[in-house]
């Protein structure tokens, strides 16, 4: 799940020291020699079967098995660290365990894993999300995390509602997704679309005034429109329009986005060229084409998606820092599996036959990047991190193994 926080700087250390040009070349040509005789070959690149997709899907799911909370969720306010991202207790841990739940379980029910233990651990999480999003709430007047978790929330239903067959179940489901989108729809910021920090202004207002930010948006019209094409939810079409309106904003002449509302004005520095928009501008660009935007073509989604497997090594680099926005372009590790699934949304509008080498491309990646427990992970989040990696990745290849079928 993105969850960004406040933005935290950490002191830069201040270098090693410069040894003389000799005695550099002394130790560059002795560590060489070393390698040429001890290095072990690096490892070979998992083969893409679609045994090995399989085995990677199943590997994900056994992780989330038993990294399942007793009471259904997934996740936790503990494994904290010297920097944790902000927040205020207890509502910010009730609204990254939502998030982090949603994706968990959307991720489990995609792998379609028939196994009766995945089915009732998909039912233990079922009742949780049924129990629980109904109280979920922006933790104070400083964030509005609430917002991941009505938008992964109703990635999470509205898989339940697809799953279920009974008919009345189903109803309560659709009845639950409503629901959420009309929470979300009360933390609409004023400028239009969803952020979830407002700590910037020192305002108090009923809505909020804080940071609406491209991504967060696009996150949050996406689930709502999956869930009106599935459950027949209703959008309000006023709130709808000035949050597209709100990312349009955010876009410039390349299609990057802007990381927030207010970074409008200075769209060349470094997190908002494209760069630094790589994981935001697959989601943005989604959302917009959903909602009509006409500039969004095939040529825009195209070139995002060939730019995206070029550079996915660079946006890599920030995967497992602890410190937000330190590497380059100020990137941060929870871009990382966000941006995989929200390239598989934009690639989806894509003609179908260049599905199967988008997939290719992507399983190739999220192969390499599995952990050895079977999980997935970019950015150290109290306990949260394993199960929304986790899930984004089971939802990407879950997505990659339908598109190499077919």
């Amino acid at each position: 799940m993105h969850f960004p926080g406040s933005n935290m700087r950490a002191a830069r250390g201040t270098g090693s020291p410069i040894l003389p040009l000799r005695l550099a070349s002394c130790v560059l040509i002795l560590t060489l020699s070393c390698c040429a005789f001890s290095a072990e070959a690096p490892a070979a690149k998992p083969e893409i079967t679609r045994a090995t997709l399989d085995a990677s899907i199943r590997r994900g799911v056994d992780f989330l098995l038993t990294a399942q909370n007793p009471n259904g969720s997934w996740g936790g306010p503990t494994r904290t660290k010297g920097l944790n991202i902000y927040a205020p207790l207890p509502g910010a841990h009730h609204a990254f365990r939502a998030g982090a739940t949603g994706l968990a379980l959307a991720g489990l029910i995609d792998a379609a894993d028939a196994r009766p233990e995945v089915a009732s651990a998909i039912d233990k999480a079922a009742a949780w999300t049924a129990a629980e999003l109904p109280k979920l709430r922006r933790a104070d007047q400083t964030t509005t995390y609430n917002a991941w978790g009505h938008a992964y929330g109703l990635r999470a239903i509205t898989r339940l509602y697809q799953r279920e067959k009974d008919p009345a179940k189903k109803t309560e489901w659709a009845r639950l997704a409503q629901e959420q989108v009309d929470l979300a729809n009360r933390y609409e910021e004023v400028n239009g679309g969803w952020g979830y920090l407002d700590l910037f202004d020192d305002l108090t207002t009923q809505k909020p005034s804080g940071l609406p930010t491209s991504f967060t948006t696009a996150t949050v019209l996406l689930a709502m429109a999956e869930a009106r094409e599935v459950m027949g939810v209703k959008l309000d079409a006023t709130i709808a329009k000035r949050s597209i309106a709100s990312i349009n904003y955010q876009r410039t002449p390349d299609f990057s986005y802007t990381y927030s509302f207010s970074h409008r004005m200075h769209p060349r520095v470094d997190i908002n060229r494209p760069a630094g928009s790589l994981a935001r501008s697959q989601a943005c660009n989604a959302c917009l084409r959903i909602f009509g935007e006409k500039a969004v073509t095939d040529e825009v989604l195209t070139t995002w998606a060939d730019r995206f497997l070029a550079r996915e090594g660079f946006l890599s680099n920030g995967r497992k820092r602890p410190v937000p926005h330190s590497t380059f372009f100020r990137i941060s590790g929870y871009f990382y599996y966000y941006g995989i699934y929200y390239f598989t949304e934009s690639v989806e509008l894509l003609p179908k036959e260049t599905h199967a080498a988008y997939a290719k491309g992507l399983t190739a990646i999220l192969l390499e990047r599995q952990e050895k427990d079977g999980s997935w992970w970019d950015y150290p989040l109290y306990d949260y991190h394993q199960p929304y990696g986790t899930g984004y990745a089971l939802m990407a290849l879950a997505w990659c193994r339908d598109a190499i079928a077919e």
